[in-house]
């Protein structure tokens, strides 16, 4: 065993987390499903989504005959809304492919909808004890600051070179306490802003630390200008109801249930009026919302009227909600927010 694994081992026993709750099950669906929520959000935030989504689906087969709806009301508000789809299609995918067994093989269970590779070897690591280092964002900054590695990790020369050393270092045995060991130091010692160093079981051999560079490794992404978007979106009030549209299955907020957007350059009650169904009176500017993604920030227009359905007029993809339902419907963070204003 390397002395970098022996140390990181040495100091999860005594200090890292071992009250997670998919860390009490070696089940490859929980040890999943916990991989998948956990992927750019936080700890604090995925738990209580963890333990209601095993409430509704508590086996793999009960995800896979989930209508796509079920899945997403419960994803709704975690975001990245691209991981909800593919943790359905995988269960799916386990039940055709696999007989309702999860792989062992990570290479297999990397082919899988939705699970790169280190999400593949995770999950091989905790539940069937292979021998699959990880390279996740909490890796690739303790490898960046500990190692001196230059350049942005996610550049393709960079992240090669720290799965080569990521392979060097992963122990022969005890592969789970060495990947979970990992996970905890950058998650809560060699954080990005303030890294706890005087806390941290291999700041002795920190080429970041004995060099002040903490703060400068690892490098950022390339900056690019933000680019900005703009939508108007229209909120039809109609008896106590609100018109809601299915977003398109790929693109942002892919799948949910929104507020119907207005193309560019269409006048608001010719669309609705065409293309929603119904008729429309004086249309109100409300307050508009901005909501960052990773690559845009998207600015909201909102536009509200009393409508009126046209009788026998159905149009695929409309919902009326009444408002005291908006709360069970897979809705966008920001449309359940500007909803709730």
């Amino acid at each position: 065993m390397t002395e970098f694994a022996a140390a990181l081992i040495a100091w999860h026993r005594r200090h890292g987390r071992h009250d997670l709750p998919w860390q009490q099950s070696r089940d490859p669906y929980r040890v999943w499903l916990s991989e998948i929520m956990l992927q750019q959000t936080r700890v604090a935030t995925v738990i209580p989504y963890y333990l209601r989504f095993l409430e509704r689906f508590p086996a793999l087969d009960a995800l896979a005959r989930a209508e796509d709806e079920e899945v997403m009301v419960l994803w709704s508000g975690l975001g990245y809304y691209a991981r909800a789809r593919n943790l359905h299609a995988c269960a799916r995918a386990v039940m055709a492919r696999h007989g309702g067994v999860f792989p062992r093989d990570p290479t297999v269970i990397a082919g899988l909808p939705g699970i790169g590779r280190s999400t593949a070897n995770a999950i091989a690591t905790f539940c069937f004890g292979a021998r699959a280092p990880i390279v996740d964002g909490n890796v690739k900054r303790v490898f960046a600051r500990c190692f001196g590695i230059e350049g942005f990790p996610g550049a393709p020369a960079v992240e090669r070179e720290m799965w080569a050393l990521a392979d060097t270092l992963m122990p022969a045995r005890h592969g789970d306490a060495y990947i979970q060991a990992q996970m905890d130091l950058g998650a809560t010692i060699c954080t990005r802003g303030k890294p706890g160093c005087d806390a941290c079981p291999v700041a002795a051999a920190c080429i970041a630390r004995r060099d002040g560079r903490q703060a400068e490794l690892p490098f950022p992404r390339p900056r690019k200008a933000m680019p900005e978007r703009e939508a108007i979106i229209l909120v039809l009030e109609h008896r106590g109801r609100i018109l809601l549209e299915q977003r398109p299955p790929s693109g942002i907020w892919g799948g949910l249930l929104s507020l119907p957007e207005l193309p560019a350059g269409t006048d608001a009650g010719e669309h609705a009026q065409r293309t929603l169904g119904c008729d429309s009176g004086d249309w109100e500017e409300l307050p508009g919302l901005v909501h960052a993604f990773t690559h845009f920030r998207l600015h909201l227009t909102p536009l509200r009227t009393r409508a009126k359905p046209r009788p026998g007029v159905r149009e695929d993809g409309l919902r009326w909600v009444a408002k005291e339902a908006l709360t069970a419907m897979p809705l966008p963070a920001p449309i359940r927010r500007l909803l709730a204003a």
